[in-house]
């Protein structure tokens, strides 16, 4: 499996029906606050990134990060070599946090404990000629309510408001899955080229090959079939 993604991108507000009511009138005021609550949650802080790292070579990336605060590194190798990278993270003291190697995809959460610059790297150093294209997607800090003072309330949700959260949660499954599905396209893509690319060159070497079988016999028979003519250097009598 993949690792799904993040990204926090707008949507267009779709009609949702409520169950127990036939129709729920909105105000105009309340669709939009509606809408821009979603759109606002969907905003959620975070940098999506596929990168291409290079054989013997390694990618570092930093940011700064107070201490108390959750973030998670979600990568995954789309194409090059066996699919495969090291990472590691570190924390403001040097400290690694966090280490594997030749992971085709991985998922990694963590609390910050100390106030400073974080940094992730991605390295390629185990490989001598394959390139390769990674995709990361890091998010920092917890998705921030979509309604006001939503952690904060007594009492129950209204239907409105629980349409909204609703509609809120499918949106972000919607978002995980076509960023999976798009990870696995595109490594499969990159899959199906490489062995297209060797079925066309093995297709090329027995081209060749049988051209030169072919050549190679018609010249052995006919050698079997050419006149070998006697000698003319004898003494006559």
């Amino acid at each position: 499996g993949a690792v799904p993604g993040s990204v926090r991108s707008g949507a267009g507000a779709v009609p949702v029906p409520v169950p127990g009511s036939e129709r729920v009138a909105m105000p105009g005021a309340l669709r939009t606050l509606c809408l821009a609550a979603l759109l606002g949650a969907l905003g959620a802080g975070g940098t999506e990134l596929t990168l291409e790292l290079p054989d013997s070579a390694q990618r570092c990336f930093h940011q700064e990060l107070e201490s108390g605060i959750k973030f998670t590194l979600d990568y995954q190798v789309i194409s090059g070599g066996h699919y495969d990278v090291d990472c590691y993270v570190e924390d403001p003291n040097g400290k690694t946090i966090y280490q594997e190697t030749k992971k085709q995809y991985d998922s990694f959460s963590h609390h910050t404990e100390v106030k400073g610059v974080y940094t992730f790297c991605f390295s390629n150093e185990f490989s001598t000629f394959s390139h390769k294209i990674v995709y990361f997607d890091f998010q920092v800090g917890d998705e921030p309510p979509i309604l006001p003072d939503m952690n904060k309330r007594v009492t129950a949700l209204t239907q409105m408001e629980s349409a909204c959260v609703t509609i809120h949660e499918m949106l972000n499954a919607v978002i995980d899955s076509q960023t999976h599905y798009r990870l696995r396209e595109a490594q499969d893509r990159s899959r199906a080229e490489e062995l297209n690319g060797r079925v066309s060159y093995w297709s090329v070497g027995e081209t060749l090959i049988l051209f030169v079988v072919s050549i190679g016999q018609v010249m052995l028979l006919k050698s079997f079939f050419t006149e070998k003519r006697p000698s003319s250097g004898g003494a006559g009598t």
